[in-house]
């Protein structure tokens, strides 16, 4: 299985420069926590009226300006979580599902005003009872039996990828772990698993070269063709709802912004809510859209501008603006992102470090 892939994985590796490959381990963490701190602010649901955009990107424009003080914009549950997975990777050494279990219950506990979902809590509050001998019930036994299929653990998913470098099968088994603890749904592990994918593919690829869009979108529907079994059962109007997802994708990409208003249709055709169905592939979508200049973002920089267009898009957005920036971080490393920004945004030197000892475990294997 992806016996092509992982021959073209030995190829990238041999002459990708180990200097460059750290930098996107380091792209991806600072990614995500950039895309959670900037797109929190943002974050009530509501579409933004072209006056909260400007006001984005004159946010933008300050942060990256001139050094100031102000107080740290704060992560939210997205790099909270995010946080705690890279630090069980990185000291287990390998996926340990309790011991990840118990660092998402401890942080929560220790900080519960990160803005965590409710259904989340009650998850939690099931672990703390029953102090992680059964892992896995809690989340079963979410809405009916069901499970979410939120985008909590797509959001989180980030040092899985970087974890997995090297191994394409395995990302997939772990992210499908790492996901359950809290989301059982297969819509909501399907979403985990597409993001790191879309990470995975961007850790890949040399940012000093063009990227290829539509070949980055059909390895991506290549990949989900042997993840996606028959959806039926499910209420959706379509099998393989990741792939027609990431169809879309691929025209909304090809269009370009066309006839207005294009923003109102990328919304209607990807979604912007908290269903991983319905916010991974939007995520996606604005990486590959922002490899081009985009109207009303005032900006040259590709990595801002994916995370900016992301945000500017509403809905749920730390959580697409985090999801974008860990894909775009993968693609264009540390150096996109500017350092001045990340001076405002909390624990962005220990996202670093994380970055950092996730390259160190990934390149030794």
């Amino acid at each position: 299985m992806y016996a092509n892939l992982r021959n073209f994985q030995v190829r990238v590796m041999a002459k990708m420069d180990l200097s460059m490959l750290r930098s996107k381990f380091r792209g991806s963490m600072l990614g995500a926590l950039v895309g959670d701190c900037t797109g929190s602010p943002y974050d009530n649901g509501d579409k933004l009226s072209d006056g909260t955009k400007l006001v984005l990107q004159r946010s933008f424009d300050k942060l990256e300006g001139p050094p100031f003080k102000a107080p740290l914009m704060q992560f939210t549950d997205d790099s909270a979580m995010t946080y705690s997975l890279a630090k069980s990777l990185v000291e287990r050494r390998e996926l340990d599902i309790v011991d990840l279990a118990k660092r998402f219950v401890k942080s929560y506990y220790q900080e519960p005003n990160r803005g965590y979902a409710i259904g989340v809590l009650t998850v939690f509050q099931k672990l703390r009872n029953n102090k992680c001998t059964d892992v896995l019930s809690p989340a079963k036994e979410q809405f009916g039996g069901e499970g979410s299929w939120g985008n909590g653990g797509a959001m989180r998913i980030s040092p899985v990828a970087l974890f997995c470098y090297q191994n394409y099968d395995k990302l997939v088994e772990v992210a499908k772990s790492v996901s359950e603890i809290t989301h059982t749904n297969k819509l909501g592990v399907d979403g985990a698993i597409l993001q790191a994918s879309a990470i995975y593919q961007s850790l890949h690829l040399d940012p000093n070269e063009e990227l290829n869009v539509n070949n980055f979108i059909d390895d991506l529907i290549d990949k989900m063709d042997k993840i996606e079994k028959d959806e039926e059962g499910l209420g959706l109007s379509e099998p393989q709802p990741y792939k027609v997802q990431l169809n879309i994708v691929k025209s909304l990409v090809a269009e370009g912004e066309g006839a207005e208003p294009y923003d109102e249709k990328v919304v209607q055709k990807l979604g912007n809510s908290v269903a991983a169905l319905y916010s991974v592939p939007t995520a996606i979508f604005c990486f590959l859209r922002a490899q081009k200049p985009i109207r009303g973002i005032q900006t040259e920089n590709p990595f801002r501008r994916a995370v900016q267009y992301a945000i500017s898009l509403g809905g749920d957005t730390d959580t697409i603006g985090s999801m974008t920036g860990a894909i775009a971080g993968a693609f264009y490393g540390e150096g996109k992102i500017s350092p001045n920004l990340l001076q405002h945004c909390e624990a962005s030197e220990e996202f670093r470090l994380l970055g950092d000892k996730l390259f160190e475990l990934a390149v030794a294997k």
